[in-house]
């Protein structure tokens, strides 16, 4: 995930954030959430360091704590002892300091953080070797007001740096330019270089329990393995990329398949602490696996592991699965990754661990809004000998007549969970783009057309095949709806769910739940055989049963004396063919019209680009003169780069996408989708593609004063006339007094009155995109005479109207005055008083439903906590950015007009 979008949005317009991370400031015994963000202006750098929202996407996300100007005082260390040594799969410790301020971070390991190092050792040697110009960041002087300080680094900061010395200070070399890597460094492995200029790191936490059960993984010497991915280096150009192409064509002659055994596992364990051992579930198999991957769900239900970064159930339940594997070998841990109550941990055998190489994490959410972390799932890919392996751990939505929704989550982890490669000129690998891909959890499909008294019988046969035909899942999966390619293994298991906690007993709740299998575990590759598939009844700690499987993977192994023949092959059939040849391709088409664009939609037209030339050649999507960026902010291609061989093509999709951000300009029709981009081939000359459309108007994104005199649907209005609203005219076309209020929140929260007011988890499940597409649609043009989509539909599309407000409802020049007088709720009702009247209708209707909705509170589940969290983010938006500090007040703003008591004081 991309949060230097985030960052982004915090900064002026001549500001860019370069490169974000997320890391973990070491404190001691408390370790803290951070993003670090590389921020670039006027030839200067500065390290701003904010604290953020668990899913960090958009400014109010996030807020900045401290800034570190990139100078001569500025330096970076890498915290180590000599005789640490390098690990793969453990985090990036470094000691950031400026002048007397001190900072030890933890950044997550792989090729991102190693990128951010890379780009901030940049800027530092930069600065240090230039003699004629000393910065002096003045552009810093107006962030010092956002962070509270005087001067440029915050004086609140201080105790940071006064706990620092809780930590103990290693010697550690500091991080220097690289050097240009000889011809013999060019035939070093990515492990062996990233051994040797990677910062060496000392073991992690993992169980506690047996000994070297909490070891990560080493990285590995010179193996033909990882040989094979020595290319993988930013170091290496197009001949490298040669080299590499032609030895993934020629791989068949220097590898052979080797089975290993992989130890799949998934548990949704209902916000429970571990209270018994997972032995049973975790070492069950005869002989150990030379591979575990564990997936947990709902790991912490609290309201703080939702809102926030941590909990105590990530280390609790690591330390139960590390005591629980096999007792008849040594483990080390490869990765762990958590978003929310999902968590995946991956372990292998100790002397498999020199062969791993390459690993990622990444995470996705898929909540409500497409940004809560509550649903959603983790990833772990790894290069394990030849073979890449992708595992996937996912809690997809809820209620068994939400199956759409779970299609869809799937859909949406699939493209927009991408791993980021060292190698920057190749695309990001998506979970597709994997010899075996491996997903795990809970799925959350139902059994349907059967009622519980007909499941249950059905259970009592031991009769499986009939009750699998009703099952959810295994109906997609036959109509390939989802998971296509992928394979699940028979069931021979009774449901896994749901049953009376601390029992085998099937649910005697009010609800009482039809049995259903939710937790499964599926597959994608070649060479793969299946030796069990098995529930584990013996663990009652969650209202879930634990599921395994058992598989053997064949994996590529590199024979070394096959690829060094190869390799020399090859270097010497390109060796003779070297020459001055300029490349060349040819396009498909160089022109892309997108026809009726509309809000939050994609759209995407594709040309294919061909190698006609004698050599191969590297493209690259470049910039324009005086541009930021290759391309408007609505537009992306993918790939943005890359590398083809002589005669070879490719796809590249060019794809636009309105959000809250472009949406202002395009609805006025100040900015249109009209672009240029300029297609670069290294070596060789530059292409130009022409990019046009036509955008369809839209509410979303219009402002409340200029939709007040709309009567009609806005793709009904001339646009010039809009325009012109939208600058404080009157309409010409209408007599009338304009609306109290837009009459898309009236017919949005009149359908939410009528129809969901007793309605389950309202504004916390997600709805259907397909389902917000139509509303967005009857919104904006009034047709179909209704207004269609399901509750939860409505209710996302409620709340991402709100959020593409241009001014929200609380205007930007009244929010300071909202932070101040917090805490009074008179003072509070004297605030809105002064909003401009059409606002503060739109305020006043919005808080009157929502006390309807706590009134019936038994029934939605819905608290005046949950609802000022999700409102007042919406209702009370900085104009810049908004910390923990004034989250909390914006929440305690707004909680004081859903209390009845104060609104009739």
């Amino acid at each position: 995930m991309d949060q230097s979008v985030a960052i982004q949005e915090t900064l002026a317009k001549e500001e860019n954030c370069l490169i974000a991370v997320q890391c973990m400031v070491d404190l001691g015994e408390v370790r803290e959430s951070r993003l670090l963000g590389l921020v670039e202006c006027a030839k200067e750098h500065a390290l701003f360091i904010y604290t953020h929202r668990r899913m960090a996407i958009t400014a109010d996300d996030v807020s900045l704590e401290d800034i570190f100007p990139v100078s001569c005082h500025f330096e970076v260390v890498e915290v180590s002892s000599p005789d640490e040594l390098a690990i793969v799969g453990a985090d990036i410790r470094i000691r950031v300091s400026f002048q007397q301020e001190v900072l030890a971070l933890s950044l997550p390991f792989g090729s991102h953080s190693r990128f951010f190092l890379r780009e901030l050792n940049k800027a530092w040697s930069d600065v240090c070797k230039s003699s004629s110009h000393v910065p002096k960041f003045e552009w810093l002087h107006k962030h010092s007001k956002t962070t509270g300080g005087q001067a440029v680094i915050k004086k609140s900061h201080v105790p940071l740096g006064v706990r620092m010395s809780l930590l103990q200070q290693k010697t550690g070399k500091a991080l220097r330019p690289e050097k240009k890597g000889s011809a013999e460094e060019g035939l070093r492995s990515p492990v062996e270089l990233e051994r040797s200029r990677g910062p060496p790191i000392p073991e992690s936490e993992g169980g506690a329990g047996r000994e070297g059960r909490d070891d990560m993984v080493r990285s590995s010497s010179h193996t033909p393995a990882n040989k094979a991915q020595m290319l993988a280096m930013p170091k290496f150009g197009l001949r490298d990329n040669l080299i590499r192409c032609e030895l993934l064509k020629s791989e068949d002659q220097y590898t052979h398949l080797q089975n290993f055994s992989f130890f799949l596992a998934t548990y949704n364990v209902n916000g429970q602490p571990p209270k018994e051992s997972l032995a049973p579930w975790l070492s069950c198999s005869p002989s150990p696996p030379d591979v575990y991957c564990v997936g947990f769900q709902e790991l912490d239900l609290s309201k703080e592991a939702f809102f926030f970064n941590d909990t105590p159930r990530e280390p609790e339940w690591t330390r139960a699965v590390s005591e629980a594997l096999h007792p008849d070998a040594k483990y080390a841990l490869v990765k762990l990754v958590r978003l929310v109550g999902i968590m995946l941990l991956v372990y292998v055998k100790r002397e498999h661990a020199e062969f791993l190489s390459e690993v990622e994490a990444e995470t996705v959410g898929t909540g409500i809004m497409g940004r809560m972390g509550n649903k959603g799932a983790v990833a772990i890919r790894f290069h394990f000998h030849n073979s890449d392996v992708c595992v996937v751990n996912s809690h997809l939505a809820a209620h068994i007549e939400e199956y759409e929704r779970r299609n869809q989550d799937y859909r949406d982890i699939c493209s927009r969970l991408q791993f980021r490669l060292l190698d920057l000129s190749r695309p990001p690998l998506n979970i597709m783009k994997h010899n075996v891909v491996l997903w795990v959890g809970d799925l959350n499909y139902r059994i349907s057309d059967l009622d519980v008294d007909q499941v249950k019988e059905l259970i009592t046969k031991n009769d499986y095949e009939t009750l699998h035909n009703y099952d959810q899942l295994k109906r997609q999966l036959d109509e390939e709806a989802v998971f296509e390619g992928f394979i699940e293994g028979e069931i021979q298991f009774q449901p896994t769910y749901k049953y009376d906690t601390g029992s085998n007993d099937w649910d005697t709740s009010e609800k009482c739940r039809a049995p259903a299998w939710c937790d499964r575990i599926l597959w994608r590759g070649k060479n793969i055989t299946q030796s069990s598939y098995q529930s584990h009844m013996t663990l009652k700690t969650s209202d879930h049963k634990p599921v395994s499987s058992l598989l053997q993977i064949g994996i590529k192994v590199v024979n070394e004396e096959a690829y060094k023949k190869k390799f020399e092959e090859i270097v010497r059939t390109i060796d003779k063919m070297e020459n001055e040849c300029i490349p060349s391709v040819t396009l498909s088409r160089r022109e892309l019209h997108f026809q009726d664009v509309k809000y939050m939609e994609h759209h995407t037209e594709s040309l294919t680009l061909y190698n006609d030339g004698q050599v191969p050649c590297q493209f690259e999507f470049i910039k324009k003169l005086d541009e930021p960026t290759y391309s408007k902010p609505w537009l992306t291609a993918n790939p943005p780069k890359g590398f083809l061989a002589q005669g070879a093509e490719v796809d590249i999709d060019l794809e636009v996408f309105v959000n809250r951000t472009t949406a202002p300009d395009l609805n006025l029709g100040l900015q249109q989708i009209e672009d240029i981009l300029v297609l670069h081939l290294e070596r060789g000359k530059d292409y130009f593609l022409s990019v046009s459309g036509n955008y369809l108007s839209s509410c979303y994104g219009t402002p409340i004063t200029t939709l007040c005199q709309l009567r009609e649907p806005i793709r009904d209005m001339p646009l010039p006339t809009v325009r012109a609203l939208s600058k404080g005219g009157e309409n010409p076309e209408v007599g009338e007094k304009p609306l109290g209020i837009p009459k898309e929140i009236w017919m949005m929260v009149d359908h939410l009155f009528r129809n969901a007011i007793k309605q389950e988890d309202l504004f916390q499940q997600p709805g259907l995109r397909s389902e917000f597409q139509e509303i967005r649609d009857y919104l904006d043009t009034g047709v179909p005479d209704s207004l269609p989509g399901s509750n939860h539909s409505v209710a996302e599309a409620l709340l991402l109207f709100l959020e593409s407000l241009p001014e929200p409802v609380v205007s930007y020049s009244l929010y300071q005055q909202c932070l101040d007088c917090c805490s009074s709720p008179m003072l509070c009702k004297k605030v809105i008083s002064k909003l401009p009247q059409c606002h503060k209708n739109v305020f006043d209707y919005l808080a009157a439903f929502l006390r309807e909705l706590l009134k019936n509170s038994e029934h939605n589940h819905l608290d005046v906590n949950i609802l000022a969290t999700i409102f007042a983010s919406l209702l009370l938006r900085s104009p810049i950015t908004q910390d923990l500090a004034e989250k909390r007040k914006a929440q305690e703003f707004f909680q004081h007009f859903l209390v009845q008591e104060t609104v009739q004081d």
